[in-house]
């Protein structure tokens, strides 16, 4: 029986990744969701800079923002040019909106940003997480259990 894929999107150039949050949180549905962006921020992720290390998701008038993200200024940017740290628009269909909303607001789950990146058609995008916060001892648990995973196959790879 074929191993059951994970929904992977078209990533053609990754721009910033949030890697602490695969260790903090457990991760349970994913979504792609686009980013309403100035010309400089644009031009800034063209550029491979923008951090999303300590942001995240919240709702804020049946829209969802993208908070705490930095995506600093163009460097050849004039008058015009964005704040690092504004709160950006995530652009999501209403079924998703809805199902991410009753997920935060009746199992207490946060929605956190994965990693932002550029598809194939050239626009950003975000790989949004619903995920469920681990406790220090839930952390200690996946570390062993993903180490024994990776030592079985080391065994069956060896002696198989």
């Amino acid at each position: 029986m074929a191993r059951p894929r994970t929904a992977s999107f078209d990533k053609v150039k990754t721009v910033a990744e949030n890697r602490r949050a695969r260790y903090d949180y457990a991760l349970e549905d994913r979504f792609e969701a686009g980013i309403a962006l100035t010309g400089t921020e644009v031009k800034s992720l063209r550029f491979g800079e923008g951090s999303i290390v300590e942001s995240y998701a919240d709702f804020d008038k049946g829209e969802i923002w993208l908070i705490n993200s930095n995506i600093p200024e163009f460097s050849h940017g004039n008058r015009h040019n964005h704040e690092a740290k504004r709160p950006r628009k995530l652009l999501l269909n209403a079924n998703e909106m809805n199902k991410l909303h009753g997920a935060v607001a009746r199992q207490g789950m946060t929605m956190v940003p994965l990693s932002i990146y550029f598809n194939s058609r050239g626009r950003a995008k975000v790989e949004l997480a619903l995920a469920r916060g681990r406790k220090a001892h839930d952390k200690r648990e996946h570390e062993k259990e993903r180490d024994w995973k990776r030592e079985q196959g080391r065994l069956l790879r060896d002696h198989g």
